[in-house]
């Protein structure tokens, strides 16, 4: 599993204090295996940082069962508890505003309901709200507020939204179509949000392909790649990628779609910063490049921006693959904010805003890094921690929180997914290595007297 914290100013020092570790790896040494992973171990990854192109590595790795005794490591001070066990893939987590927690189990094309009293890590309820679903991810309730009125759910072809009111634990009406022809091959997650004055709905489609070998060299339309690049967004791809490898954005009722961002190769998730209002995404970028090459990214996304996808990664650097097409994109693309480790498989994130951590948890976001097939030395496998300042301005350094579920160089018994932050403050993991669903909370210390 994979979170990400964010840390400023005294707190980080605090931080690092609390945990025993602090360390903090940059260049070179930043790019190691899952055996240095342990919680507070911070990493800062800059784009000169970026290795040449090298040889692809394949090393898939073989998920064990939960061995006995088994808990993830969290820093000193955190609680770690098994809440849910026995689902198929267990993907996406979002937490409703009454405090109910909605699942997606993917795997079995449903959308699970959790109840899990406040303080506690006791599960009461387990409903299935709805199934028949298409490998359902991306989960949103909307108007936002207390007193939501529909569910929207994310298929891999399209979005559609029950009705909805707090306390259900069953759909009580057949879904309602909202976002349709949405391409659903390769990357299929589609993750949703709506934007903070909650006029916009986003929806994230990742790339059909690794890098759009596949793809016409260019537009076939009257007037070819100029008319294109006259009537489309900044870098939008064609062809058998046309609206891929973005972030769509539509009125709430799905109509009224427009290009949001591009070059995304696969934000598998998205969200919304309070600080800011603006959306985040991590993303999922290119394989074979290399067992560091490039970089795994969380970003905030403006409108109209670009960022890289297929002809460019982490800037200006070229993908050798497309023998230097789009020269006129080259300084067009949008750095993005946070590089983490190739190949970690970023797949949800969230902001904390509870009350449970410390103080200094306030304003940072908690990532899912589930792992990947193609780097020698394995690593991910964990969540970690995205630092950003008092404006919500990020460092670029992230921090492992949760780690431990790497057995050796071959097998894992843990692939984190979804982060949440529950009602009580409370952070919430699914994993879908074993189909398990997990509780850290912050235990607090008595004062003296």
């Amino acid at each position: 599993m994979a979170a990400i914290i964010m840390l400023t100013g005294a707190g980080a020092v605090r931080a690092a204090a609390e945990d025993g570790s602090g360390t903090l790896l940059k260049g070179k040494a930043a790019l190691g295996s899952w055996q240095q992973d342990k919680p507070g171990l911070r990493r800062l990854i800059k784009p000169q940082d970026l290795p040449p192109v090298g040889k692809s590595t394949p090393n898939f790795s073989e998920v064990v069962p939960l061995p006995r005794g088994a808990k993830p490591r969290v820093p000193p001070g955190f609680l770690v508890e098994l809440v849910a066990s026995g689902y198929a893939g267990p993907r996406a987590i979002r937490a409703a505003p009454n405090g109910d927690l909605f699942v997606a189990d993917s795997a079995s094309n449903t959308i699970h309901v959790l109840r899990v009293p406040s303080g506690t890590a006791s599960l009461t309820r387990d409903e299935v709200f709805a199934s028949g679903l298409t490998q359902p991810f991306g989960i949103a309730f909307y108007p936002l507020g207390p007193n939501p009125e529909w569910v929207y759910v994310a298929n891999s072809d399209g979005v559609v939204r029950f009705p909805y009111k707090n306390d259900d634990l069953v759909a009580t009406a057949q879904p309602e179509q909202i976002v349709g022809h949405i391409p659903w091959v390769h990357h299929w997650t589609r993750d949703i949000a709506f934007t903070r004055d909650g006029k916009r709905l986003l929806v994230s489609v990742g790339s059909g392909s690794n890098v759009a070998l596949d793809m016409f060299s260019v537009p076939l339309v009257k007037g070819g790649l100029q008319a294109w690049i006259k009537s489309e967004p900044l870098g939008a791809t064609w062809d058998t990628e046309e609206r891929r490898a973005d972030i769509l954005s539509y009125d709430p009722d799905g109509k009224n779609e427009k290009i949001l961002a591009t070059g995304l190769r696969n934000c598998a998730g998205l969200t919304i910063q309070p600080a800011t209002g603006l959306p985040w995404c991590v993303v999922n970028e290119r394989d074979e490049l290399g067992d560091h090459t490039p970089f795994e990214y969380a970003t905030a996304v403006k409108d109209g921006s670009f960022f890289g996808w297929p002809w460019y990664y982490i800037g200006a650097n070229a993908d050798p693959r497309h023998n230097g097409a789009r020269s006129d994109l080259k300084g067009k693309v949008t750095v993005p904010d946070v590089l983490m480790q190739a190949h970690s498989a970023p797949l949800q994130i969230v902001f904390y805003e509870g009350n449970d951590f410390p103080a200094y948890y306030q304003g940072s976001a908690f990532v899912a890094l589930h792992g990947s097939w193609n780097r020698a030395e394995r690593t991910r496998y964990k969540v970690v921690r995205l630092l950003f300042d008092n404006a919500g301005k990020p460092t670029g350094e992230y921090e492992d929180f949760m780690t431990g579920f790497v057995i050796s160089n071959k097998q894992v018994w843990g692939r984190p997914v979804g982060v949440a932050v529950a009602k009580d403050g409370s952070l919430f993991v699914t994993k879908d290595g074993n189909g398990t669903i997990w509780r850290v909370s912050h235990q607090k210390v008595a004062s003296s007297k």
